[in-house]
C-alpha cells in the first residue's frame, strides 16, 4: 500500500509538472499523431493532460476503489480519448477527452463495486452515479415544504427526476442497499454451520441418475442397431456428420470420398431413412429419436 502510494504521488508530481498546450500545438499534436502515427506526438499529449486524468480520479475515491487505479483507468480514458480524437471537428481536446476519461472511471467503479454485476446500460450508470444524490435532494424539498413521502412515491419522483424507467430506480435501489457477504460466513444461530450449506445441491438425485443411465444405455443400443443396417460408406457419413463434436462439412467429405457435395447429402439423407426405417422396426415410435437429425 505505501509503494502505491508512493507511486501515485510520484505520478501526481509529474502530472502537474507538465507542459500546458495552447490550442496550436495541441491541433498540431493531435494532426501529427492521426497522419503519421508520430508516437512522440501522443505521448506529449497524453502527458500534458494526465493532470486532468488524476483531478477527475479523484473525484471517485468515495465510491471505495483505491487511487492508484482510479488513476490507472482515467489515464486508460485518456489514451482511449487521443486515438479516437478529430483535431479538425474545431473541439479542444480537453473537452473530447473528459467524457473517454469519466467513462472508463465509472465502468471500473460499477465492476468493482460488487461481486455481482451492478449494471452496464446508460440509465443503470446515470442511477448508480445519482442516485442517492437525488434521492437527497427530493428528501430536502420535501421536508422543507413539511410533506412526508413514501418509499414507493420516492422511487417514482427519483425515475423522473433522472429520466430511467421506475423498475431500473427499483433495481438500483435494493442493489445499492445491500452488501455481498460470505457464503462460507456463519449463520446466526446456527453454530459451525455455513450459509453455503443452505444452498440446494441442483445436482441429480440418485433415483435420477439410474433412470438416466438406463435410458441412455437403451438408447446406445437402438443406435448401434441402427447403424448396423448402413453399408460402411453411409456408415462413415453419418459418423462424421451426426456424431462428432466437430462434424464435418459436406465439402470436406466430398473431396475425401471423391463426390460431389449433394451427393453426400443424399447418401446422408439416405442413411438416416434407413436408421428410422430400423428403429420403427424395432421400437415403433423410438424412432422419433432420429425426426430431427
Amino acid at each position: 500500500m505505501a509503494e502505491d502510494l508512493s507511486g501515485l504521488r510520484t505520478m501526481a508530481r509529474q502530472a502537474m509538472k507538465a507542459e500546458m498546450l495552447d490550442a496550436d500545438t495541441e491541433l498540431d499534436l493531435a494532426r501529427a499523431w492521426r497522419d503519421k502515427g508520430c508516437e512522440a506526438s501522443l505521448h506529449r499529449l497524453v502527458n500534458a493532460y494526465m493532470r486532468l486524468a488524476v483531478s477527475m480520479a479523484a473525484k471517485y475515491r468515495r465510491y471505495g476503489a483505491q487511487m492508484p487505479d482510479l488513476v490507472q483507468e482515467a489515464g486508460v480514458g485518456l489514451m482511449k480519448a487521443a486515438e479516437k480524437f478529430d483535431p479538425d471537428r474545431g473541439v479542444r481536446f480537453s473537452t473530447y477527452a473528459v467524457w473517454w476519461i469519466k467513462a472508463s472511471i465509472q465502468d471500473y467503479v460499477m465492476r468493482n463495486w460488487s461481486m455481482v454485476r451492478t449494471g452496464s446500460t446508460s440509465s443503470q450508470k446515470a442511477l448508480f452515479f445519482n442516485l442517492r444524490r437525488v434521492r437527497a435532494k427530493l428528501e430536502r424539498e420535501a421536508a422543507a415544504n413539511g410533506e412526508t413521502i413514501d418509499s414507493q412515491r420516492l422511487r417514482e419522483m427519483i425515475a423522473e427526476e433522472v429520466g430511467v424507467p421506475l423498475r431500473d430506480v427499483e433495481m438500483m435501489d435494493a442493489r445499492l442497499a445491500g452488501n455481498d457477504f460470505s457464503l462460507n460466513a456463519q449463520q446466526a444461530g446456527e453454530e459451525g454451520r455455513e450459509w453455503v450449506e443452505a444452498l440446494e445441491d441442483e445436482s441429480a438425485q440418485a433415483d435420477e441418475t439410474v433412470t438416466r443411465n438406463k435410458d441412455l444405455g437403451t438408447a446406445r443400443t437402438w443406435l448401434k442397431n441402427a447403424m448396423d443396417a448402413l453399408n460402411a460408406r453411409e456408415r462413415m457419413i453419418i459418423i462424421e456428420r451426426k456424431l462428432k463434436d466437430d462434424p464435418r462439412t459436406l465439402e470436406s467429405l466430398g473431396s475425401e470420398l471423391g463426390l460431389s457435395k449433394e451427393r453426400i447429402r443424399q447418401l446422408e439423407a439416405q442413411a438416416l431413412k434407413k436408421m428410422r426405417r430400423e428403429l420403427e422396426a424395432r421400437t415403433g415410435s423410438a424412432a422419433e429419436m432420429l425426426a430431427h437429425a
